[in-house]
């Protein structure tokens, strides 16, 4: 014990050395990378998608187009495509088909946006606003017809669209968006700041080292 302490005394004084001859400019330099390298920690927890929404379509539409956006960020795009159904078995009656889709997404309270539109150019769309819990998934029922486009959750009572979510989903996207932003921008300040004065830091210690010989 008595040596590791020792030891441990000797690296903290080499450390102090090594530090008193680092200049303020690399103790900022050093601030600003810790703190990029935060905001990027933050950004990346803050976008984390450690939900997931699973989709459960029925429609009657022989082709048409699904869109979901997840507060006003689409998630999802794909086809939907349907079937004949023959009434007694001959006599064609209705169209139909199905779908199923899991779409990772990030805890939170969200607004859930879903838009069908037929080949013909008819659209039609629904919201609905639900809370989703980490690591777990709630299930979107999804009834598309000509005429409209019914949501509802499986399992809970669906919600009314709330402005409130709108607002709070754009607030995170917003900070998450400026963390990146402010991260990126204090990088290339960084990068700057080293092509610009790495060079003269170099031949200002060959220099040094030049002196000391001669």
């Amino acid at each position: 014990m008595a040596r590791l302490r020792k030891k441990a005394s000797l690296v903290y004084q080499k450390a102090r050395i090594r530090a008193a001859k680092v200049p303020l400019t690399g103790w900022v330099v050093g601030g600003f990378v810790c703190f990029a390298t935060l905001l990027m920690a933050l950004h990346t927890v803050m976008g984390a998608k450690d939900a997931t929404l699973r989709l459960k379509v029925q429609h009657a539409f022989r082709n048409a187009q699904l869109q979901v956006w997840v507060d006003d960020d689409m998630t999802y795009s794909g086809r939907l495509t349907g079937s004949a159904r023959k009434k007694f078995g001959i006599i064609p009656d209705t169209v139909q088909g199905t779908l199923s889709e899991t779409l990772e997404v990030p805890s939170g309270t969200h607004k859930v946006k879903v838009r069908v539109t037929s080949d013909d150019g008819n659209i039609q769309e629904n919201t609905t606003g639900a809370d989703f819990a980490r690591n777990t998934q709630r299930t979107l029922s999804v009834v598309a017809h000509r005429s409209d486009v019914s949501l509802n959750w499986q399992g809970s009572t669906a919600s009314a669209p709330d402005p409130s979510l709108a607002s709070s989903g754009w607030f995170a996207r917003y900070a998450s968006t400026l963390m990146l932003t402010a991260a990126g921008s204090i990088i290339s300040a960084l990068t700057g700041y080293a092509v610009r004065e790495l060079p003269a830091h170099i031949r200002a210690r060959q220099n040094a080292g030049q002196i000391e010989k001669t």
